[in-house]
């Protein structure tokens, strides 16, 4: 994360009444019901905003990916639901990535990882979340691989099916790494780390995805953290979907149906 206060902002119009936040999708075309749902939600939500914070693809190799299959779905919707609200998007841990070409073809506003959101005369930092997991060491070395501009140029210019094994096989090993957790053992956001940001930004409040455990904290005096849903309504023995809302009375967890039909 950044050490400085210059964080990049985005001040919502004050026509704006409704914000929702959403993250950690993780969408594949084997998770149908959670892309249907999606879909639905953005089609019929009557926020003015929807910030996605990362991870809406399981994994995503590439911007020519929306050009074919499952991608070229998703990249559809988006785009017919930024023609009718603003969409922001902040890439995750997993599709990190989306780049200029996918954003400007659905139109959506790329966010920096963080950025800071005035609205209804208050400010929330928003994070992702996976740049404050400094207690996950292995973690925190592979991101610091992937997100050198080198080794995305070396793997951006490989196949686009090379590219797809490659992230399979990536998959896989984070999927072995965090069986072997124990469920006590999961590491969340270092919370000294999470305060001094909230500090250099002057924010009380921080919204962020990528732990999958969503509840609302307070993290010190004057500092708030409200940590999003993960998204799997293919999960026949947990599903969950949940949308965070903002709006001037406050924040409020909603699951998509309860976001499609409440008025703004």
């Amino acid at each position: 994360m950044r050490p400085s206060a210059a964080f990049d902002t985005v001040v919502a119009p004050a026509a704006w009444r409704t914000i929702d936040f959403v993250s950690d999708l993780h969408l594949t075309a084997a998770t149908p019901r959670t892309f249907e749902r999606f879909a639905e939600y953005l089609r019929h939500t009557p926020a003015d905003g929807i910030v996605i914070l990362g991870d809406l693809f399981e994994s995503w190799v590439g911007d020519d990916a929306r050009f074919e299959g499952f991608e070229a779905r998703v990249a559809t919707v988006l785009k017919e639901a930024a023609s009718r609200r603003w969409l922001g998007f902040m890439v995750g841990n997993r599709d990190f990535l989306v780049g200029r070409d996918m954003l400007e073809a659905c139109r959506m506003r790329p966010l920096a990882d963080p950025t800071l959101l005035h609205a209804f005369g208050e400010r929330m930092l928003l994070t992702h979340g996976d740049a404050l997991c400094l207690g996950d060491e292995p973690y925190q070395a592979f991101r610091r691989v992937v997100r050198d501009r080198t080794w995305q140029a070396d793997f951006l210019a490989r196949t686009l099916a090379e590219r797809r094994s490659m992230a399979r096989a990536l998959r896989a090993e984070s999927e072995r790494r965090r069986e072997r957790q124990p469920p006590e053992g999961q590491v969340d956001i270092d919370i000294a780390a999470a305060i001094a940001l909230l500090s250099a930004a002057d924010a009380p409040a921080l919204i962020h995805g990528h732990t999958h455990r969503p509840a609302s904290s307070m993290l010190a005096p004057g500092c708030m953290r409200h940590v999003l849903s993960d998204w799997d309504l293919d999960d026949p023995l947990a599903p969950r979907a949940e949308v965070l809302r903002w709006q001037r009375t406050g924040l409020a967890r909603l699951s998509p149906a309860e976001a499609m039909r409440v008025a703004a």
